[in-house]
Protein backbone atom coordinates (compact mmCIF):
# COMPACT_ATOMS: atom_id res chain seq x y z
CA UNK A 1 0.00 0.00 0.00
CA UNK A 2 1.69 3.42 -0.93
CA UNK A 3 1.45 5.95 2.00
CA UNK A 4 0.91 8.83 -0.17
CA UNK A 5 -2.51 7.77 -1.40
CA UNK A 6 -6.08 8.43 -0.15
CA UNK A 7 -6.44 4.40 1.43
CA UNK A 8 -3.63 5.36 3.64
CA UNK A 9 -4.46 7.53 5.66
CA UNK A 10 -8.14 7.07 5.73
CA UNK A 11 -7.24 3.17 7.37
CA UNK A 12 -4.76 4.34 9.62
CA UNK A 13 -7.48 7.36 11.38
CA UNK A 14 -9.63 4.59 11.68
CA UNK A 15 -7.24 1.85 13.33
CA UNK A 16 -6.53 4.54 15.54
CA UNK A 17 -9.98 5.01 17.30
CA UNK A 18 -10.38 0.92 17.14
CA UNK A 19 -6.99 0.44 18.69
CA UNK A 20 -8.46 2.51 21.50
CA UNK A 21 -10.99 0.54 21.92
CA UNK A 22 -9.02 -2.84 22.70
CA UNK A 23 -7.59 -3.70 26.26
CA UNK A 24 -4.15 -2.89 26.63
CA UNK A 25 -2.97 -6.87 26.30
CA UNK A 26 -4.20 -6.67 22.16
CA UNK A 27 -3.07 -3.49 21.41
CA UNK A 28 0.21 -4.95 20.52
CA UNK A 29 -1.15 -7.64 18.84
CA UNK A 30 -3.38 -5.70 16.57
CA UNK A 31 -0.62 -3.05 15.43
CA UNK A 32 1.46 -6.02 14.44
CA UNK A 33 -1.48 -7.61 12.06
CA UNK A 34 -1.85 -3.82 10.80
CA UNK A 35 2.11 -3.55 10.46
CA UNK A 36 2.04 -7.18 8.57
CA UNK A 37 -0.93 -6.45 6.53
CA UNK A 38 0.79 -3.40 5.02
CA UNK A 39 4.12 -5.11 4.97
CA UNK A 40 2.89 -7.74 2.70
CA UNK A 41 1.02 -5.14 -0.06
CA UNK A 42 4.72 -4.70 -0.90
CA UNK A 43 5.84 -8.53 -0.87
CA UNK A 44 4.08 -11.09 0.65
CA UNK A 45 7.69 -12.85 0.56
CA UNK A 46 8.99 -9.62 2.37
CA UNK A 47 6.81 -10.50 5.04
CA UNK A 48 7.85 -14.38 5.65
CA UNK A 49 11.41 -13.33 5.64
CA UNK A 50 11.22 -10.49 8.20
CA UNK A 51 9.12 -13.19 10.29
CA UNK A 52 12.25 -15.48 10.25
CA UNK A 53 14.50 -12.41 10.70
CA UNK A 54 12.83 -11.57 13.89
CA UNK A 55 12.81 -15.04 15.48
CA UNK A 56 16.79 -15.48 14.85
CA UNK A 57 17.30 -11.79 16.73
CA UNK A 58 14.63 -12.50 19.10
CA UNK A 59 16.32 -15.95 20.36
CA UNK A 60 19.87 -14.67 19.68
CA UNK A 61 19.19 -11.50 21.65
CA UNK A 62 17.90 -14.52 24.69
CA UNK A 63 20.73 -16.63 23.99
CA UNK A 64 23.59 -13.69 24.66
CA UNK A 65 21.67 -13.09 28.01
CA UNK A 66 22.42 -16.19 29.48
CA UNK A 67 26.53 -15.70 29.44
CA UNK A 68 27.30 -19.23 27.95
CA UNK A 69 28.96 -18.41 24.81
CA UNK A 70 27.70 -14.74 24.83
CA UNK A 71 30.84 -13.36 22.49
CA UNK A 72 30.48 -16.13 20.19
CA UNK A 73 26.31 -15.91 20.08
CA UNK A 74 27.27 -12.08 19.69
CA UNK A 75 29.22 -12.28 16.88
CA UNK A 76 26.96 -14.42 15.10
CA UNK A 77 23.90 -12.41 14.89
CA UNK A 78 26.16 -9.12 13.66
CA UNK A 79 27.57 -11.76 10.92
CA UNK A 80 23.93 -12.77 10.12
CA UNK A 81 22.72 -9.28 10.25
CA UNK A 82 25.72 -8.36 7.93
CA UNK A 83 25.32 -10.76 5.28
CA UNK A 84 21.31 -10.85 4.62
CA UNK A 85 21.79 -7.25 4.19
CA UNK A 86 25.14 -7.93 1.55
CA UNK A 87 22.87 -10.39 0.20
CA UNK A 88 19.94 -8.65 -0.39
CA UNK A 89 21.43 -4.88 -1.29
CA UNK A 90 24.73 -4.81 -1.77
CA UNK A 91 25.16 -8.30 -4.89
CA UNK A 92 26.63 -6.31 -7.12
CA UNK A 93 29.13 -4.17 -5.25
CA UNK A 94 30.75 -7.60 -2.97
CA UNK A 95 29.35 -10.65 -4.40
CA UNK A 96 28.83 -10.55 -8.15
CA UNK A 97 32.52 -9.74 -8.71
CA UNK A 98 33.52 -12.66 -6.56
CA UNK A 99 31.08 -15.01 -8.86
CA UNK A 100 32.81 -13.20 -11.83
CA UNK A 101 36.60 -13.71 -10.66
CA UNK A 102 35.44 -17.46 -10.15
CA UNK A 103 33.61 -17.87 -13.24
CA UNK A 104 30.49 -19.61 -11.76
CA UNK A 105 27.12 -19.16 -13.30
CA UNK A 106 25.26 -18.26 -10.16
CA UNK A 107 22.42 -14.85 -9.97
CA UNK A 108 22.11 -13.86 -6.37
CA UNK A 109 20.57 -10.88 -7.38
CA UNK A 110 17.12 -12.99 -8.36
CA UNK A 111 17.07 -13.76 -4.63
CA UNK A 112 16.37 -9.72 -3.83
CA UNK A 113 13.89 -9.55 -6.79
CA UNK A 114 12.04 -12.61 -5.17
CA UNK A 115 11.90 -10.85 -1.25
CA UNK A 116 11.76 -7.51 -2.55
CA UNK A 117 13.62 -6.13 0.73
CA UNK A 118 11.71 -2.72 1.48
CA UNK A 119 12.81 -0.96 4.42
CA UNK A 120 16.32 -3.72 4.76
CA UNK A 121 19.02 -0.86 5.96
CA UNK A 122 16.72 0.57 8.15
CA UNK A 123 15.56 -2.63 9.94
CA UNK A 124 19.29 -4.19 9.72
CA UNK A 125 20.37 -1.52 12.14
CA UNK A 126 17.64 -1.96 14.66
CA UNK A 127 18.61 -5.37 14.15
CA UNK A 128 22.20 -5.05 15.21
CA UNK A 129 21.69 -1.77 17.38
CA UNK A 130 19.16 -4.60 19.94
CA UNK A 131 22.16 -7.54 19.64
CA UNK A 132 24.66 -4.73 20.99
CA UNK A 133 22.48 -3.66 23.86
CA UNK A 134 22.22 -7.06 24.96
CA UNK A 135 25.70 -8.00 24.41
CA UNK A 136 26.80 -4.66 26.37
CA UNK A 137 24.22 -5.10 29.18
CA UNK A 138 22.84 -1.93 28.02
CA UNK A 139 18.98 -3.49 28.73
CA UNK A 140 17.52 -7.07 29.13
CA UNK A 141 16.64 -9.41 25.91
CA UNK A 142 12.78 -8.51 25.39
CA UNK A 143 10.41 -11.49 26.59
CA UNK A 144 7.65 -11.60 24.09
CA UNK A 145 8.17 -12.31 20.33
CA UNK A 146 4.76 -10.04 19.44
CA UNK A 147 6.48 -7.07 21.38
CA UNK A 148 10.08 -7.72 19.63
CA UNK A 149 8.24 -8.36 16.11
CA UNK A 150 6.58 -4.70 16.52
CA UNK A 151 9.85 -3.31 16.72
CA UNK A 152 11.25 -4.26 13.82
CA UNK A 153 8.55 -3.99 11.76
CA UNK A 154 6.20 -1.34 13.18
CA UNK A 155 4.46 0.21 10.24
CA UNK A 156 5.05 4.09 10.43
CA UNK A 157 8.52 3.80 10.57
CA UNK A 158 9.20 0.86 8.69
CA UNK A 159 9.61 2.19 5.21
CA UNK A 160 12.22 5.06 6.10
CA UNK A 161 12.93 5.33 9.97
CA UNK A 162 13.35 7.18 12.07
CA UNK A 163 15.62 4.43 13.38
CA UNK A 164 14.34 3.36 16.78
CA UNK A 165 16.40 2.10 19.55
CA UNK A 166 14.94 -0.49 21.24
CA UNK A 167 15.35 0.41 24.72
CA UNK A 168 13.69 3.45 23.88
CA UNK A 169 11.22 1.69 22.02
CA UNK A 170 10.22 -1.56 23.32
CA UNK A 171 9.41 -0.37 26.87
CA UNK A 172 6.89 2.36 25.29
CA UNK A 173 4.78 -1.12 24.28
CA UNK A 174 4.43 -2.28 27.94
CA UNK A 175 2.29 1.51 29.02
CA UNK A 176 -1.58 1.48 29.09
CA UNK A 177 -2.60 4.16 27.31
CA UNK A 178 -4.98 6.23 27.61
CA UNK A 179 -7.26 7.58 24.98
CA UNK A 180 -5.95 11.19 24.67
CA UNK A 181 -7.61 13.47 22.24
CA UNK A 182 -5.06 16.26 22.40
CA UNK A 183 -2.61 13.86 21.89
CA UNK A 184 -4.23 11.88 18.90
CA UNK A 185 -5.28 15.64 17.31
CA UNK A 186 -1.42 16.22 17.82
CA UNK A 187 -0.36 13.73 15.92
CA UNK A 188 -2.81 13.82 13.16
CA UNK A 189 -1.80 17.58 13.02
CA UNK A 190 2.35 16.35 12.54
CA UNK A 191 1.55 13.55 10.06
CA UNK A 192 -0.64 16.00 7.79
CA UNK A 193 1.82 18.31 7.47
CA UNK A 194 3.79 15.43 6.71
CA UNK A 195 1.50 14.77 3.77
CA UNK A 196 1.65 18.43 2.71
CA UNK A 197 5.45 18.72 2.62
CA UNK A 198 5.75 15.23 0.91
CA UNK A 199 2.88 15.55 -1.46
CA UNK A 200 2.42 19.61 -2.67
CA UNK A 201 6.08 20.43 -1.48
CA UNK A 202 8.53 17.46 -2.60
CA UNK A 203 7.01 15.93 -4.90
CA UNK A 204 7.07 18.94 -7.65
CA UNK A 205 10.65 19.57 -6.62
CA UNK A 206 11.31 16.00 -7.87
CA UNK A 207 9.99 15.97 -10.62
CA UNK A 208 12.08 18.71 -11.87
CA UNK A 209 15.45 16.86 -9.84
CA UNK A 210 15.09 13.33 -11.44
CA UNK A 211 13.48 14.68 -14.75
CA UNK A 212 17.46 16.45 -14.77
CA UNK A 213 19.45 13.36 -14.05
CA UNK A 214 17.26 10.88 -16.35
CA UNK A 215 18.01 12.73 -19.29
CA UNK A 216 21.23 15.28 -18.29
CA UNK A 217 22.59 15.66 -21.67
CA UNK A 218 20.03 18.27 -22.35
CA UNK A 219 20.84 20.38 -19.93
CA UNK A 220 23.64 22.64 -19.06
CA UNK A 221 25.24 25.40 -16.71
CA UNK A 222 22.29 26.96 -15.27
CA UNK A 223 19.94 24.29 -15.46
CA UNK A 224 22.34 22.27 -13.21
CA UNK A 225 23.03 25.14 -10.78
CA UNK A 226 20.07 25.33 -9.70
CA UNK A 227 19.48 21.70 -9.29
CA UNK A 228 22.06 21.63 -6.67
CA UNK A 229 20.44 24.08 -4.64
CA UNK A 230 17.15 22.87 -5.03
CA UNK A 231 17.93 18.92 -4.27
CA UNK A 232 19.13 19.65 -0.79
CA UNK A 233 15.59 21.19 -0.49
CA UNK A 234 13.64 18.18 -2.41
CA UNK A 235 15.57 15.48 -0.14
CA UNK A 236 15.11 17.36 3.34
CA UNK A 237 11.49 17.86 2.39
CA UNK A 238 10.73 14.46 1.46
CA UNK A 239 12.55 12.97 4.00
CA UNK A 240 11.24 15.07 6.90
CA UNK A 241 7.78 14.67 5.16
CA UNK A 242 7.91 10.92 6.08
CA UNK A 243 8.90 11.21 9.53
CA UNK A 244 6.45 13.52 10.23
CA UNK A 245 3.90 11.18 8.80
CA UNK A 246 5.27 8.29 10.94
CA UNK A 247 6.23 10.21 14.01
CA UNK A 248 2.35 11.80 14.11
CA UNK A 249 1.36 8.38 13.09
CA UNK A 250 3.08 6.81 15.85
CA UNK A 251 2.20 9.77 18.19
CA UNK A 252 -1.64 9.08 17.96
CA UNK A 253 -0.92 5.38 19.30
CA UNK A 254 0.63 6.87 22.35
CA UNK A 255 4.50 5.51 21.06
CA UNK A 256 6.81 8.67 20.80
CA UNK A 257 9.60 7.72 18.01
CA UNK A 258 13.10 9.24 17.73
CA UNK A 259 12.99 12.76 16.01
CA UNK A 260 15.49 12.56 12.77
CA UNK A 261 15.32 16.68 12.08
CA UNK A 262 16.20 19.67 13.57
CA UNK A 263 16.40 22.35 11.04
CA UNK A 264 19.01 21.05 9.08
CA UNK A 265 19.91 23.43 6.51
CA UNK A 266 20.44 26.16 8.96
CA UNK A 267 23.23 24.23 10.48
CA UNK A 268 26.89 26.36 10.30
CA UNK A 269 29.23 23.68 9.30
CA UNK A 270 29.15 19.75 8.51
CA UNK A 271 29.85 18.79 11.62
CA UNK A 272 26.40 20.38 13.04
CA UNK A 273 24.86 19.77 10.14
CA UNK A 274 24.84 15.90 10.76
CA UNK A 275 24.02 16.31 14.47
CA UNK A 276 20.56 17.76 12.80
CA UNK A 277 19.87 15.93 9.66
CA UNK A 278 18.62 12.08 9.83
CA UNK A 279 19.73 12.23 13.43
CA UNK A 280 18.80 8.55 14.06
CA UNK A 281 20.83 7.45 11.71
CA UNK A 282 23.51 9.77 12.47
CA UNK A 283 23.62 9.00 16.44
CA UNK A 284 23.15 5.22 15.20
CA UNK A 285 26.61 5.27 13.79
CA UNK A 286 28.28 7.87 16.02
CA UNK A 287 26.91 5.58 19.31
CA UNK A 288 27.32 2.29 17.72
CA UNK A 289 30.46 3.05 15.07
CA UNK A 290 32.84 6.15 16.18
CA UNK A 291 32.81 5.72 19.66
CA UNK A 292 33.38 2.09 19.39
CA UNK A 293 36.40 2.84 16.78
CA UNK A 294 37.53 6.05 18.94
CA UNK A 295 38.05 3.56 22.26
CA UNK A 296 39.48 1.06 20.66
CA UNK A 297 42.22 3.19 18.80
CA UNK A 298 42.53 5.38 21.35
CA UNK A 299 46.22 4.99 21.85
CA UNK A 300 46.91 6.92 18.84
CA UNK A 301 45.81 9.59 20.56
CA UNK A 302 43.87 12.80 18.50
CA UNK A 303 44.20 10.16 15.14
CA UNK A 304 41.85 7.65 16.53
CA UNK A 305 38.85 9.95 15.90
CA UNK A 306 40.33 11.08 12.64
CA UNK A 307 40.35 7.56 11.49
CA UNK A 308 36.83 6.93 13.46
CA UNK A 309 35.43 9.69 11.36
CA UNK A 310 36.76 8.44 7.80
CA UNK A 311 35.90 4.71 8.19
CA UNK A 312 32.57 6.07 10.22
CA UNK A 313 31.20 8.07 7.34
CA UNK A 314 32.48 6.05 4.29
CA UNK A 315 30.39 3.11 5.76
CA UNK A 316 27.47 5.50 6.49
CA UNK A 317 28.01 6.61 2.66
CA UNK A 318 27.90 3.24 2.13
CA UNK A 319 24.71 1.88 3.98
CA UNK A 320 23.17 4.53 1.61
CA UNK A 321 23.88 2.43 -1.67
CA UNK A 322 25.95 -0.38 -2.90
CA UNK A 323 28.22 2.44 -5.73
CA UNK A 324 31.13 3.80 -5.78
CA UNK A 325 29.53 7.44 -5.58
CA UNK A 326 27.98 6.46 -2.57
CA UNK A 327 30.92 5.60 -1.00
CA UNK A 328 33.19 8.98 -2.29
CA UNK A 329 29.56 10.70 -0.69
CA UNK A 330 30.53 9.57 2.63
CA UNK A 331 34.24 9.95 2.38
CA UNK A 332 33.68 14.05 1.64
CA UNK A 333 31.58 14.30 4.44
CA UNK A 334 34.51 13.24 6.90
CA UNK A 335 36.95 14.81 4.79
CA UNK A 336 34.89 17.97 5.61
CA UNK A 337 34.27 17.22 9.48
CA UNK A 338 38.12 16.46 9.58
CA UNK A 339 38.92 19.90 8.15
CA UNK A 340 36.45 21.28 9.90
CA UNK A 341 38.03 19.69 13.16
CA UNK A 342 41.99 20.78 12.46
CA UNK A 343 40.86 24.53 11.24
CA UNK A 344 38.39 25.13 13.79
CA UNK A 345 41.02 27.78 15.73
CA UNK A 346 42.50 29.14 12.32
CA UNK A 347 38.91 29.62 11.60
CA UNK A 348 37.31 31.25 14.37
CA UNK A 349 40.23 33.58 14.68
CA UNK A 350 39.71 34.96 11.04
CA UNK A 351 35.51 35.16 11.35
CA UNK A 352 35.94 36.90 15.30
CA UNK A 353 36.76 40.24 12.84
CA UNK A 354 33.08 39.59 11.15
CA UNK A 355 29.55 40.44 12.52
CA UNK A 356 27.92 37.58 14.38
CA UNK A 357 24.90 37.16 11.86
CA UNK A 358 26.59 37.94 8.75
CA UNK A 359 29.27 34.63 10.01
CA UNK A 360 26.36 32.67 10.67
CA UNK A 361 24.52 32.78 7.33
CA UNK A 362 27.94 32.84 5.48
CA UNK A 363 28.67 29.33 7.55
CA UNK A 364 25.18 28.55 6.39
CA UNK A 365 25.50 29.51 2.54
CA UNK A 366 28.87 27.41 2.52
CA UNK A 367 27.69 24.34 4.32
CA UNK A 368 24.20 24.51 2.14
CA UNK A 369 26.37 24.47 -0.96
CA UNK A 370 28.65 22.19 0.09
CA UNK A 371 25.81 19.11 0.92
CA UNK A 372 24.24 20.59 -2.52
CA UNK A 373 27.06 19.61 -4.33
CA UNK A 374 28.01 16.26 -2.64
CA UNK A 375 24.09 15.30 -3.13
CA UNK A 376 25.29 15.15 -7.24
CA UNK A 377 27.02 11.72 -5.78
CA UNK A 378 23.84 10.81 -3.88
CA UNK A 379 20.72 11.29 -7.06
CA UNK A 380 23.40 10.54 -9.79
CA UNK A 381 22.67 5.92 -10.08
CA UNK A 382 26.26 5.88 -11.02
CA UNK A 383 29.54 7.60 -11.49
CA UNK A 384 29.01 8.35 -15.23
CA UNK A 385 26.00 10.25 -14.72
CA UNK A 386 27.68 12.15 -11.66
CA UNK A 387 30.98 12.91 -13.65
CA UNK A 388 28.46 14.08 -16.44
CA UNK A 389 26.75 16.45 -14.04
CA UNK A 390 29.72 18.39 -12.59
CA UNK A 391 31.54 18.67 -16.15
CA UNK A 392 28.70 20.42 -17.94
CA UNK A 393 28.12 22.58 -14.81
CA UNK A 394 30.75 24.57 -16.36
CA UNK A 395 29.04 25.01 -19.70
CA UNK A 396 26.65 27.92 -19.92
CA UNK A 397 24.38 27.67 -22.98
CA UNK A 398 21.05 28.12 -21.37
CA UNK A 399 18.08 27.24 -23.24
CA UNK A 400 15.15 28.39 -20.56
CA UNK A 401 13.59 24.86 -19.62
CA UNK A 402 13.82 25.45 -16.08
CA UNK A 403 13.19 28.81 -16.06
CA UNK A 404 9.31 27.83 -17.02
CA UNK A 405 7.85 26.12 -13.97
CA UNK A 406 4.42 24.70 -14.03
CA UNK A 407 1.42 26.22 -11.63
CA UNK A 408 2.17 22.88 -9.53
CA UNK A 409 6.08 23.69 -9.09
CA UNK A 410 5.24 27.45 -8.33
CA UNK A 411 3.10 26.78 -5.54
CA UNK A 412 5.36 24.15 -4.27
CA UNK A 413 8.26 27.02 -4.36
CA UNK A 414 6.02 29.12 -2.32
CA UNK A 415 5.06 27.15 0.27
CA UNK A 416 8.72 25.84 0.45
CA UNK A 417 9.58 29.30 0.65
CA UNK A 418 6.99 30.05 3.38
CA UNK A 419 8.05 26.48 4.99
CA UNK A 420 11.65 28.10 5.25
CA UNK A 421 10.96 31.86 6.62
CA UNK A 422 9.38 29.83 9.42
CA UNK A 423 11.98 27.66 10.00
CA UNK A 424 14.53 30.87 10.00
CA UNK A 425 12.17 32.47 12.90
CA UNK A 426 12.04 29.72 15.00
CA UNK A 427 15.91 29.07 14.81
CA UNK A 428 16.68 32.59 14.99
CA UNK A 429 14.13 34.88 16.33
CA UNK A 430 12.43 33.21 19.36
CA UNK A 431 10.38 35.84 21.01
CA UNK A 432 8.88 36.58 17.66
CA UNK A 433 8.21 32.95 16.94
CA UNK A 434 6.51 32.84 20.70
CA UNK A 435 4.26 35.96 18.93
CA UNK A 436 3.32 34.01 16.49
CA UNK A 437 2.61 30.80 18.14
CA UNK A 438 0.49 32.83 20.66
CA UNK A 439 -1.21 34.54 17.75
CA UNK A 440 -2.36 31.38 15.66
CA UNK A 441 -3.28 29.24 19.14
CA UNK A 442 -6.00 32.39 19.73
CA UNK A 443 -7.69 32.35 16.48
CA UNK A 444 -8.69 28.90 15.86
CA UNK A 445 -10.57 30.30 12.48
CA UNK A 446 -7.39 30.95 10.96
CA UNK A 447 -6.36 27.46 11.63
CA UNK A 448 -9.54 25.77 10.42
CA UNK A 449 -9.28 27.90 6.68
CA UNK A 450 -5.82 27.23 6.81
CA UNK A 451 -6.47 22.97 7.11
CA UNK A 452 -8.50 23.32 4.83
CA UNK A 453 -6.31 25.47 2.35
CA UNK A 454 -3.65 22.96 2.64
CA UNK A 455 -6.06 20.19 2.15
CA UNK A 456 -7.45 21.50 -0.98
CA UNK A 457 -3.94 21.92 -2.11
CA UNK A 458 -2.58 18.54 -1.42
CA UNK A 459 -5.85 16.89 -3.11
CA UNK A 460 -5.14 19.15 -6.18
CA UNK A 461 -1.25 17.71 -6.15
CA UNK A 462 -2.17 13.22 -6.23
CA UNK A 463 -0.06 13.39 -9.04
CA UNK A 464 3.34 12.18 -10.09
CA UNK A 465 6.04 11.14 -7.79
CA UNK A 466 4.52 8.48 -4.76
CA UNK A 467 7.48 7.08 -3.59
CA UNK A 468 9.71 8.35 -0.77
CA UNK A 469 13.33 8.93 -1.43
CA UNK A 470 14.16 6.42 1.21
CA UNK A 471 12.24 4.07 0.21
CA UNK A 472 14.82 2.52 -1.45
CA UNK A 473 17.22 1.93 1.54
Amino acid sequence: MEIISLYFPVLSIASIFFYYLLEHKYRVFFLTLLSCGFIASFSFNLLVYLLIYSLINYYIGIFISQKQYKRSLFRIGVVINLLQITILKYTNFTINPLILLLNLDLDITKLSDFIVPVGISFFTLQGIGYLVNIYMGWEEPEKSFINFLQYIIFFPKFISGPIERSNHFLPQLKVNQLFNEQQVAEGLKIAFFGFFKKIVIANQLGVLVNGVYNNISSFNGLDLWIIVFLQPLYLYFDFSGYTDIAIGLAKTYGIELLPNFNRPLLSENITTFWRRMHMSLSFWFNDYLFKQISFRYRKWGIYASVFAVFVTFTLFGIWHGSGLNFMILGFMQALAINYEFFSKRIRLSIFSKIPNYFRTWVGRLFTYSFFGLSLILFFAPNMNVASTFISRLFIFDYNGSLLDPSYALLTALICLLLFMILEIINNDFKSLYTMISNFWTKHRFLRVALIYFLLLLIMSSLTGEVSFIYQMF
